[in-house]
C-alpha cells in the first residue's frame, strides 16, 4: 500500500494537485503551436487517452497568438512552456494559460521573474518551477561541478526562496534529469526538505521502448516511496503513447482504477498465438473504466493457476481456449470466438458497455 506525502495544493483550471488529491496526469503535444489546428487536433487525442492537463511550447510571438486562439477553443487545462523570454510568460498568462512553467536557469533575473509572478498572481494561476540537470544557473554548476542532485536540489530551493521572497506559494516543483538515478535522488532529497508538490518524471528519457522502461523505473520509485503528485512521461514520439505508459506505472502501484491485462512469456507448449490475442484484449478493455485483471496464458497446463489472481481469463490450447473466472474454468471457447466471449463476460462483470 503506497502511503503518500501530503503536500500542498495547488490548481490547475480546477484540478487539485498534491494534498492528497489523485494522481494526474499530465502530456505535451509536439506540434508547431503555432499550427492550431493540428494542436487542437492533438489535444484532443491526449485527452481521449486519459490525459487531464496539456503542456504547449510558446517559443515566440506566432505560437503566443496561436496560444489564446487554442485557449479560446478548448476548455483543456492548458499549461504554457516558456523558457528565456520573460515576457512571452506574461504574455501565455493573459492568453488565458492555466499554469506557466518556467525555468530559473533561464528566465533571467529576480526581477523579470517578480513580473511573472505578479502575472500570475493577478490571474490567480499557479507557476511550476522547471529545475532541469541540462540548464542549471552557472554559479550552481560551477559549485557543485556536475548537475547532481545536490545541485538540482539548490537550484529548485532558491527558486522557492524566491517565490516565497515574492510571497507567491502558488507553486509546483519539477525535478527532472535524463539520468534515472539522478532524478530520483533529486526527487528525494528534495520531498524531505519540502511541502512544495512535485511533478515528476524523467526528462528526455528516450523512444516508447526505452523511455517507457526508464520513466517507470524512476517515476514508479518514486510513487512508491510516496512522492509525486502529477505525472508526464516523456517519449520521443507519439505524445499519446505517454498516457499508455503512465496509467500502466499508476494501475501497477494501486494509485488508479482501470482495467490491466497479464500474459504469459509462452513455452514450447504453446500452441495458440499469444501475443496477437494479448493486444487484442488490451485494445478491448482500453475504454473500461472498471479495475479488472485479465489473463491470456499460453496453455491448459497451469494458465488459471498462474493467473488465479485474475477477475477473467483465457487459456489457448489446439484451435481453443479454456475460459476461467476467478482461476475457476468455465468452458472452452473455439478459437475465432474468444475476443467475443471476454467481451461479453467483461461486460458483465463491469456492467459497462464496450463499444465495437
Amino acid at each position: 500500500m503506497v502511503v503518500r506525502k501530503i503536500t500542498r495544493q495547488i490548481k490547475v483550471r480546477g484540478i487539485p494537485i498534491g494534498g492528497g488529491a489523485p494522481l494526474v496526469i499530465q502530456s505535451m503535444a509536439n506540434t508547431d503551436t503555432a499550427d492550431v489546428e493540428a494542436t487542437l487536433g492533438q489535444i484532443e487525442r491526449l485527452c481521449a487517452a486519459g490525459c487531464s492537463i496539456v503542456r504547449l511550447a510558446v517559443p515566440d510571438e506566432e505560437a503566443l497568438l496561436a496560444f489564446r486562439t487554442i485557449r479560446l477553443t478548448t476548455n483543456v487545462p492548458l499549461v504554457a512552456d516558456v523558457h528565456f523570454r520573460h515576457t512571452l510568460a506574461i504574455g501565455a498568462i493573459e492568453a488565458g494559460a492555466d499554469k506557466v512553467r518556467i525555468n530559473p536557469g533561464n528566465i533571467g533575473s529576480p526581477e523579470r521573474l517578480r513580473m511573472v509572478v505578479d502575472a500570475a498572481r493577478s490571474a490567480h494561476i499557479p507557476l511550476r518551477i522547471g529545475v532541469n540537470a541540462g540548464s542549471l544557473e552557472k554559479p550552481v554548476l560551477e559549485k557543485f561541478g556536475s548537475p547532481s542532485p545536490q545541485a538540482l536540489v539548490e537550484s529548485a530551493q532558491s527558486a522557492i526562496a524566491l517565490m516565497d521572497r515574492f510571497d507567491f506559494g502558488d507553486v509546483i516543483m519539477s525535478i527532472k534529469a535524463s539520468d534515472v538515478v539522478t532524478t530520483i535522488e533529486a526527487c528525494r532529497l528534495y520531498s524531505e526538505k519540502s511541502n512544495v508538490p512535485q511533478h515528476i518524471g524523467i526528462t528526455e528519457s528516450g523512444t516508447v521502448r526505452s523511455g517507457s522502461i526508464r520513466s517507470a523505473v524512476g517515476i514508479g520509485t518514486l510513487l512508491a516511496e510516496g512522492i509525486g503528485d502529477t505525472i508526464r512521461v516523456s517519449l520521443a514520439g507519439d505524445p499519446v503513447e505517454e498516457l499508455f505508459a503512465a496509467k500502466e506505472i499508476l494501475k501497477c502501484l494501486g494509485l488508479m482504477d482501470g482495467p490491466s491485462v497479464i500474459a504469459c512469456p509462452t513455452c514450447g507448449r504453446t500452441q495458440i498465438d499469444v501475443a496477437k490475442l494479448a493486444a487484442e484484449v488490451e485494445a478491448l478493455v482500453a475504454p473500461i473504466k472498471a479495475s479488472l485483471r485479465v489473463a491470456v496464458m499460453g496453455c491448459v497446463v497451469n494458465g488459471p493457476g498462474e493467473a488465479r489472481e485474475a477477475d477473467l481469463g483465457i487459456a489457448g490450447g489446439n484451435g481453443e481456449g479454456l475460459l476461467f473466472v476467478k482461476g475457476k474454468t468455465v468452458k472452452k471457447v473455439p478459437e475465432k470466438q474468444i475476443i467475443a466471449t471476454l467481451k461479453e463476460y467483461i461486460e458483465k462483470m463491469t456492467g459497462e458497455r464496450i463499444q465495437e
